[in-house]
């Protein structure tokens, strides 16, 4: 696999990434191209590892060392055939997965690992501009129907594998645009919402049908979407946030990350939000509470809406600068992480509890918090107050970026009456349905909140299960990793 000696004689290297002067007054996409030949170089550091540990990295089980070899010898072609064979919508997962293939990686036990996220996302990238990736309808129908609820990556996923099984499909989406937390979740600075746009174009003239502005369980009643379906899968992702229960919490100014992040994802698109509803950080002071994605996404906005300063508080301790003893390859390394955003500025805190909002007229004006301590008491992790570290800081937007707890039970989800997990997620057997036949679920509503590629292994493996329920047997390929 790839080049005899290669991970010798080429050091790991990856994309430029345009000056933030730049690239804090757009919304474009922050990496600039990367030469084929820089592709080549970094696919030849694939050693023949003979165990690829990458495989059990990746939720998809990605075929990394194949499509890294074919690269290495110029096969692109033949590249992107090996990934779409795992992997629906690799132009997602090459932009913005976090990769955790890559810590999996052989040569990350003492080097730096190959650079799979970018190689990935150059076959696929190269495959749309030499117009390899066509449609490719069934050749044959069913004649059964299945509805799909949610158009994230996972209904996505679902969706095309099912389309591409002979079903008639149709995906149910609540927004007036299809991609769900692709579309107006993750900013247009790490996916560019044509990227989007051009495999909907794609799925579309395969025969799947897009219904947008559809809230079921509202305009359409659970009970009419079983009947009229053979199969319903469930992806409407987990989108009851993890709030902050303090006093001052109901003053204006104090929103959750996802109020605010599909507003600028819709201001790029160039719609307009009514006054009474808009949320800026244009000139303001603004607190982002939560250190993950959602407040590096957050971060990433409010610097290009050109806010007055931003301070990003994480209640956690500050991670290692590598990995703790007990965090050993290849798995996940929980360590200090720096996002694009974070290189743009702002303060970075870590440990900080916030106790209380206060402000006048109904707004906020202010955040009050205490520095805590991570201990084990009882047996439990608690935060303990560090005494005398209280501390108010003003403030003028306040955004909880606290992470996701569950999907919503009310509506759908209720309607259905579907067994849940002690998390609150939609509980499915083996084969991804849930306890009422005939109803699956996939994703962040079956899972909890997770990764854009779990999403679409996820997705994958309900349509195999979709599909084996409809036929008695399914030719979908299952997924190589265990989706339990």
């Amino acid at each position: 696999m790839g080049k005899l000696g290669g991970f010798i004689e080429f050091h790991r290297k990856l994309p430029p990434r345009r000056p933030v002067d730049e690239r804090v007054n757009d919304y474009r996409e922050v990496y600039l191209p990367f030469p084929a030949e820089a592709v080549r170089e970094q696919a030849a550091r694939c050693m023949d590892c003979g165990i690829p540990f990458c495989h059990n990295g990746c939720p998809l089980g990605n075929l990394i060392p194949e499509w890294n070899d074919l690269v290495y010898k110029d096969d692109w072609e033949a590249a992107i055939a090996r990934l779409h064979a795992t992997n629906n919508f690799p132009e997602f997962t090459g932009r913005i997965c976090p990769a955790p293939c890559e810590p999996a990686c052989v040569l990350s036990i003492n080097d730096d690992p190959v650079t799979i996220k970018q190689v990935e996302v150059s076959i696929v990238d190269r495959a749309w501009d030499e117009g390899w990736v066509q449609a490719h309808p069934p050749s044959h129908r069913t004649g059964r129907r299945v509805a799909v609820v949610g158009s994230g990556p996972a209904g996505l996923a679902a969706a095309q594998q099912l389309n591409r099984a002979g079903h008639w499909v149709t995906v149910y989406e609540k927004d007036d645009r299809i991609g769900g937390l692709l579309r107006y979740g993750i900013p247009d600075f790490k996916l560019e919402k044509w990227v989007v746009d051009r495999r909907l174009e794609q799925m579309s003239a395969e025969g799947v049908i897009f219904e947008t502005n559809y809230d079921i369980g509202r305009d359409v009643t659970a009970e009419q979407l079983v009947q009229r379906f053979d199969a319903v899968v469930l992806c409407i992702g987990a989108m009851h946030p993890r709030d902050v229960a303090v006093p001052g919490r109901e003053l204006d100014g104090v929103h959750f990350a996802m109020e605010y992040l599909p507003q600028q994802n819709k201001r790029v698109a160039g719609d307009l939000i009514p006054p009474s509803r808009a949320i800026h950080a244009a000139g303001k002071r603004v607190i982002i509470l939560g250190g993950g994605d959602t407040g590096a996404d957050c971060l990433g906005n409010v610097h290009r809406e050109k806010c007055a300063s931003v301070h990003q508080f994480e209640v956690l301790p500050p991670p290692p600068d590598e990995r703790a003893a007990d965090n050993p390859w290849p798995t996940w390394p929980v360590i200090m992480r720096t996002s694009t955003a974070h290189e743009e500025g702002g303060v970075r805190d870590y440990s900080i509890q916030t106790t209380a909002f206060s402000g006048r007229d109904g707004r906020v004006e202010k955040l009050h918090a205490i520095r805590v301590e991570s201990r084990v008491v009882d047996g439990r992790p608690q935060f303990v107050p560090v005494d005398g570290s209280e501390f108010t800081i003003d403030c003028d937007l306040v955004l909880i970026a606290a992470g996701f707890l569950h999907p919503v039970r009310e509506g759908l989800v209720a309607d259905l009456g579907v067994e849940l997990d002690p998390r609150g997620n939609v509980r499915t057997d083996v084969a991804m349905m849930s306890s009422v036949p005939g109803v699956f679920a996939a994703g962040d509503s079956r899972r909890g909140a997770s990764l854009v590629v779990w999403a679409i292994a996820e997705g994958r493996q309900a349509a195999r299960g979709v599909d084996e329920y409809l036929m008695g047997s399914t030719r979908l390929p299952e997924s190589l990793r265990s989706i339990a």
